[in-house]
This record gives structure tokens, C-alpha cells and sequence, in this order.
């Protein structure tokens, strides 16, 4: 018999080049404590958020991701017709087909590349990093663009005190290619799925179809559920991509976790034992909770400020609706 043909392992896949796109609209606790009984200090302490970031009305998930892309790709020395692979990790993509993914490689140039979206919610850009460094390492694909995107907004009822203080808009962006040496490390993933309705939507589609007196299916999150969960397993599962990756946490000069809540994250760095010397992203401050689009944006603006040094490690983790997780260590560009 015949035998197949494989394409050459490759040692390893890393990240050249980020880039990143926050919407104009800033909103201030001020303005959500104008659409909910709460208070400035209220959403500080429970959060840590003092302002976030949403798009405009008739600004795409995907015009967001194409700004993202075309910064990440133009810091990369790439070409778009060198881009093989498009991943677009996002939730909020408001068409089921076709993919954003296939869109944004068309809009960048990208032609003919292959286009995929993935649905993971907060733990997206980690998944999608996961994929893109098991296809370049496998020969599959050559350079893969991830950019992780939301426009959680056209999705939040305003009037819910649970969760409209807290999600965003944004997207972030980064270039994969191929290394002579692992630039990413193993991904440690995974969902519970008995928690699926955590964070979830007030009702599918097809209810909304059958009876619309329900309402546009929105967000809702059990908050102190998701607190629990996040406090509770998430530190074991970065200890653990620490691990897979062969190193410590003395080894790390960053750690971009997802922007979900500041009180997470101090749960996650005292678990964890981080040194003084690891930098902790705080991009929630400023940028609300951004899904997909969380890690991404955190990590290009780490870059972009000079807090970390090129060419250290940073631990990533996502995490959210599923619930699902996925984190890695990744040398920095």
C-alpha cells in the first residue's frame, strides 16, 4: 500500500508581532450608574473597572479585528498574502455564517487563506494561540494570524445590575510563524460543561423567532458562581501550564490573565506565588471585560508601554463561558 505523505514537523511555532484597537467611546462608571442602581465605588471595588471602552453603532466586529490585524501584520515584516491561516476567536459576531474570520482575511488581504472562527468565549485567544501553534508546528499552516474581537455591547441589557457595568469592546491581534525553537508552550485546556449556564444567553434564537415578546437574547452571568469557579480552579490550571512549559514562576516576566475582575486576578497571583519582578496586567481598568479580546489587548499594551522586556516569557489564561479554559506560556516577541 501506498503511503500518505506528511508535511515536515516543525520545532516550534511563536509570536512575532501584536497589535491591538480599542473603540473611541469611552464609558465611565458614571454613565452606567445612570443605567443601574450602583455607585462609582461600588463597581471600583467589586471589579477594579473605572472605564471601558465601546464601539460605535455601526462599527463590525470585524472592522475592530481588521484594525487589530492590519497593525499586528504590518509589526510582523509579513506580507497579507503570507497570512495562510485567519483565526478570529469571538461570541459576539452577530452572523452564524459566514465566519468573521473569512471576512477579515478577504478585508487584509489574505486571499484564499483559511478561515476559522472560534467559539470560546473569555478563553478564545488562548484556544485559538493553542490551534494556530499546533498547525505551525504540525506543517499545516505557515503564518496564523489570531486576533481575538468582541462587541459585547450590542449584547448587554443595560438595565442588568449583574453584568452591563462590566463587558467591552475591543480587539487584539498577534502574528504566529514558524520557530527553530518552542515559542509557545503546551496548552493546558479544557470546559466544565455542568456549569454551561454561568454565563450564558437569556434565550437562543430560535425562541427569540417564536416569540420576540421575550426580548433580543443578551448576556447574563451568575457573577459569584463565576467567581467562585475562576478563584477555585484557575490558579491549578496556570500551575499547570507552567509545568507543561518547564519552568517556574521565578522564569516569568508576565502574566496576562484574562481581564475579567482584579479580585481573580490578586487570588490567582497570591496562589501562584508570583515574584515582584512578574507583571501583572491590569488592563481591565481602563478597557472593561473584553472577552475574546481581553489577553490580546492587555499583552500589545504590556508591549506597547515597555512594562516587559522582548523576548520574556509570559504566562497567558482565559477563562469564562462553558465554562472553558486555556492557558500558555509564550515567549514574547
Amino acid at each position: 500500500m501506498t503511503a500518505i505523505s506528511a508535511r515536515p514537523v516543525r520545532a516550534g511555532s511563536r509570536i512575532v508581532s501584536t497589535g491591538s484597537y480599542r473603540p473611541a467611546r469611552v464609558i465611565t462608571n458614571e454613565e452606567i450608574c445612570t443605567w443601574i442602581e450602583s455607585s462609582d465605588e461600588w463597581i471600583r471595588e467589586r471589579s477594579g473597572i473605572v472605564e471601558r471602552r465601546w464601539a460605535a453603532d455601526d462599527e463590525s466586529v470585524v472592522d475592530m479585528a481588521e484594525a487589530a490585524a492590519q497593525k499586528a501584520i504590518a509589526a510582523s515584516g509579513l506580507a497579507p498574502s503570507d497570512i495562510s491561516m485567519v483565526l478570529v476567536a469571538t461570541v459576539s459576531h452577530p452572523y452564524q455564517t459566514p465566519s468573521a474570520a473569512a471576512e477579515l482575511g478577504e478585508r487584509i488581504g489574505a486571499h484564499g487563506a483559511a478561515a476559522l472562527d472560534v467559539a470560546a468565549a473569555c478563553a478564545g485567544f488562548c484556544y485559538a494561540v493553542g490551534l494556530a501553534d499546533t498547525l505551525i508546528r504540525s506543517g499545516e499552516s505557515e503564518h496564523v494570524l489570531v486576533v481575538g474581537v468582541e462587541k459585547l455591547s450590542d449584547f448587554v441589557r443595560r438595565d442588568d445590575r449583574g453584568s452591563s457595568f462590566i463587558f467591552a469592546d475591543g480587539a487584539g491581534a498577534v502574528v504566529m510563524s514558524p520557530s527553530d525553537h518552542p515559542g509557545v508552550g503546551p496548552t493546558v485546556w479544557g470546559a466544565d460543561g455542568a456549569q454551561k449556564d454561568a454565563i450564558t444567553m437569556t434565550q437562543n434564537w430560535i425562541e427569540y423567532r417564536d416569540d420576540q415578546t421575550l426580548g433580543f437574547p443578551a448576556l447574563k452571568m451568575q457573577g459569584q458562581q463565576v467567581f467562585r469557579w475562576a478563584v477555585g480552579e484557575m490558579a491549578g490550571v496556570a500551575q499547570q501550564a507552567l509545568e507543561a512549559a518547564g519552568i517556574t514562576a521565578d522564569d516569568l516576566v508576565a502574566f496576562v490573565p484574562h481581564q475579567a475582575n482584579n479580585r481573580i486576578t490578586d487570588a490567582i497571583v497570591r496562589a501562584l506565588k508570583l515574584p515582584e519582578h512578574v507583571h501583572v496586567a491590569r488592563d481591565i481598568v481602563t478597557t472593561g471585560n473584553t472577552s475574546a479580546a481581553s489577553v490580546p489587548l492587555a499583552l500589545d499594551r504590556m508591549l506597547e508601554s515597555g512594562d516587559v522586556e522582548h523576548g520574556g516569557l509570559a504566562l497567558l489564561i482565559g477563562f469564562g463561558a462553558g465554562l472553558a479554559y486555556a492557558a500558555q506560556v509564550v515567549e514574547l516577541p
